[in-house]
């Protein structure tokens, strides 16, 4: 079954009928940022444009009260004005190439109560003589204004927005282009759904719907994938179908026709990834560096900085480690794998993983947030959480199903200690549950754990395990490695996931004639990884034949992971 997205879309449509020059949608602030300091900030927390572009003022972005309602709202970060003399300004854009009588300036507005002319609009062409321009506000809160006369033809255009009130206007999705009435494409909201969901690398197609299609030669350029669907030169109303594009890569696609162009800019990056079966391991063999939702068994749930591979492997008795592991800190993108639905028909859910927490930095005594979450299988409902706060020197670990808790365990753990958690969900008993640094060989449901939580309202299903990244100021630097997820206590320590492969042989072993031979009992089409004992992917494959050519790799040791019909195995390899 495909896997629909309803994607956001900049366009560049009827509005604009031609060149767009400048456009600016404020980036994605992560707080109240003063301009200088949101100028110098990091993508996606900083403005759209860099250098010969500049930007300053007295007001500030934030992420909140949203841009919406009006066509390509962008829904990120807004530049806030809410003083008298108050301002917001833009340097540096370049309309030199056209002349004055086709230049207009567009952007959403958040109008207050009084629909009144209290936000002043000037261009300079040298940044010290300022001319007003205007503008007649549409309605109250988030609209689009279009200034159609007075836009300089200069190198160095500069736009300065100054308010004459203490009311609160916002501002989004900033814009220069060239009018030309002759330009009557308009671009609608696409659609993406994945051409396939495996645990290959996956193609999506996205599917744009327009308007105003007239006769003359249209050129398209995208980013990435096949351009098919309805052409606009002969089809006056129909839909753009982009076909290909690679999974995890965002789209772009640019029209010209004659002097016009359309742009649909920032399409999110989708995953077309299925979800793990039960009972699911994972060792982190990935590559050091490498971002963990890039893999095909985990997703990234949100923007931000990843979550990454790191060199080495956690120990706790009972728990044979291998491959890497996995490390976050501080505020980034959350990672989910999924897995199969489980339900009230089953007994219940539990996920085993290993912690350790290297380093508290700077973060405030008492601090607390949660970092690894069980889902309904949508990244953002998370029905059970552990929590982790700052206790001096130490930290104590949490749970609950709510945002917020005070169900702390007394047990303190040091920087530096390993921590075996196991997290559970007894469907039953409508019971959240947590044992920490159990002893796994003896550990069954009847254990006393260490925390329990009763969620208001039962939980029906799950089918998600979630990596957290808060903020700077209350996620310490957290290692995570040997994740195991079963139904069953038992299955924490019955058969391995790396035996979950029926009927699985790997011949011969060691390797010393350059094939090796993956023999299954369903014989079905395998992806074969192998990494070093350093982490690196040094082989990836998918055949459906048991003879794999291995004969690229030097001597040595390595680990090759199978996955068939949505099972893993790992197993260690040696060339000769």
């Amino acid at each position: 079954m495909k896997k629909i997205y309803s994607l956001l879309l900049l366009v560049v449509s009827c509005a604009s009928f031609g060149q767009t020059i400048y456009t600016e949608n404020m980036g994605t602030p992560t707080g109240t940022t003063l301009i200088p300091a949101y100028s110098t900030g990091t993508a996606p927390a900083t403005f759209q444009n860099s250098s010969p572009i500049a930007y300053s003022g007295t007001a500030d972005v934030r992420i909140t009260s949203v841009s919406s309602g009006y066509t390509a709202a962008s829904g990120g970060g807004n530049v806030l004005i809410n003083a008298i003399a108050e301002y917001f300004q833009i340097d540096g854009i370049n309309t030199s190439a056209y002349t004055s009588s086709g230049l207009q300036l567009s952007f959403g507005i958040n109008t207050p109560t009084a629909v009144t002319n209290l936000l002043t609009v000037e261009v300079s062409t040298n940044g010290t003589t300022w001319t007003p321009v205007t503008y007649t506000p549409t309605g109250i809160g988030w609209t689009l204004a279009t200034i159609s006369s007075g836009i300089p033809s200069s190198t160095t255009l500069s736009i300065r927005f100054t308010s004459t009130t203490a009311s609160q206007f916002r501002l989004d999705d900033i814009k220069v282009f060239n009018f030309d009435p002759s330009c009557t494409l308009a671009l609608g909201t696409p659609t993406a759904a994945c051409d396939a969901i495996t645990f290959g690398l996956d193609t999506y197609t996205v599917t744009i719907p327009y308007t105003g299609g007239t006769s003359g030669a249209y050129t398209f350029t995208p980013s990435s994938g096949t351009v098919g669907g309805d052409n606009p030169a002969t089809v006056p109303v129909g839909n753009i179908v982009v076909s290909g594009v690679t999974e995890g890569t965002g789209f772009t696609l640019h029209i010209t026709k004659g002097s016009c162009t359309y742009d649909a800019n920032a399409v999110a990056a989708i995953d077309c990834k299925p979800a793990n079966a039960l009972p699911f391991e994972d060792k982190f063999p990935y590559t050091v560096g490498s971002a963990l939702g890039a893999n095909q068994t985990w997703a990234n749930a949100n923007t931000g900085d990843s979550i990454l591979a790191i060199a080495g492997s956690l120990s706790y008795t009972g728990v044979t480690s291998t491959g890497n592991s996995v490390s976050f800190v501080g505020t980034g993108a959350e990672c989910q794998t999924p897995f199969t639905a489980t339900t009230s028909a089953d007994s219940g859910l539990y996920a085993r993983f290993l912690i350790n927490v290297t380093d508290y930095g700077t973060i405030a005594d008492a601090s607390t947030t949660y970092f690894a979450t069980l889902t309904d299988g949508n990244p953002s409902n998370h029905k059970g959480r552990l929590f982790i706060k700052k206790s001096g020197t130490q930290y104590q670990l949490g749970l609950d199903a709510a945002s917020t808790t005070t169900n702390f365990a007394s047990t303190l753990f040091n920087v530096g200690d390993v921590v075996c958690v196991v997290l559970g969900y007894d469907f039953a008993g409508n019971t959240l549950k947590a044992w920490f640094n159990p002893t796994l060989a003896t550990l069954t449901d009847a254990t006393t754990p260490d925390l329990t939580s009763t969620p208001t309202t039962a939980i029906t299903t799950l089918g998600g395990f979630l990596l957290r990244q808060d903020s700077a100021t209350l996620t310490p630097t957290i290692t995570v490695d040997e994740l195991k997820i079963t139904t069953t206590i038992a299955g924490l320590l019955g058969v391995s996931q790396n035996s979950a492969i029926a009927g699985l042989k790997i011949y011969p072993n060691p390797v010393s004639g350059g094939t090796l031979f993956i023999e299954t009992a369903a014989n079905a089409e395998k992806t074969i990884t192998v990494y070093d004992v350093l982490g690196k992917q040094v082989l990836n494959t998918t055949t459906a034949d048991s003879a794999v050519n291995v004969s690229s790799l030097h001597t040595g040791v390595y680990i090759v992971n199978i996955t068939e019909e949505g099972k893993t195995a790992s197993r260690k390899l040696v060339i000769k």
